[in-house]
């Protein structure tokens, strides 16, 4: 997995960051805490600077978080509900699911979109309350946009500052990213076998 990020970034530069970002919000196939160390890392290199790494991974972040933002915009609650009730197995979601998230959107408004872009797994998944509660654009945006730039430079800055440390501890993160993978697969597999749809 690391040499397929590394590929990415190799070949397509500060766009590359920007499309792994981008598809690990819209389908997450490999996680940011391994996409933007990388890049911090290469930025150490001269490939490109940390500023480039920094925009390149918090635009694509944004960009992958839209469709959720717009799908549960038109959609609304209640077709979103309906979807999640017609394919809730492959997604572990339920209509009651999509009503505590709802209203925890509505208890925490634009604090939940801010923080929780810093929270793995749920920084994606807040999109779709904001959008079903109608939260402006603009707002909804800029609170991303917050969250998201102190998320990828948190990450990014961790990968710059190993600098050449890296090398040291680099046998060993392609090994743990993949478990990290092979765990995520099997946990949502115990959840789609233990699904129980609602009456």
């Amino acid at each position: 997995m690391e040499d397929f990020v590394h590929m990415m970034m190799q070949r397509f530069g500060a766009f590359g960051i920007a499309l792994l970002m981008f598809l690990e919000n819209v389908f997450p196939p490999i996680p940011s805490e391994l996409i933007m160390p990388l890049a911090g890392y290469r930025a150490t290199q001269g490939d490109m600077s940390i500023v480039t790494v920094i925009l390149a991974g918090s635009i694509g972040s944004l960009a992958g978080i839209l469709p959720w933002y717009f799908a549960g915009r038109v959609l609304g609650e209640k077709r979103v509900k309906a979807f999640a009730a017609r394919h809730g197995r492959w997604l572990t979601l339920t209509p009651d699911d999509v009503s505590a998230a709802e209203r925890w959107f509505r208890e925490k408004g634009m604090t939940a979109v801010l923080f929780g872009r810093l929270v793995p797994t749920v920084r994606t998944l807040i999109s779709v309350p904001a959008g079903i509660a109608r939260m402006s654009f603009l707002p909804f945006l800029l609170f991303s946009a917050l969250g998201t730039v102190a998320w990828t430079s948190l990450l990014a800055l961790s990968g710059f500052a190993l600098g050449q440390a890296y090398e040291a501890v680099e046998a060993y993160v392609d090994p743990v990213s993949t478990g990290i993978l092979v765990a995520m697969v099997l946990v949502y597999l115990y959840r789609v076998v233990r699904y129980q749809p609602q009456s």
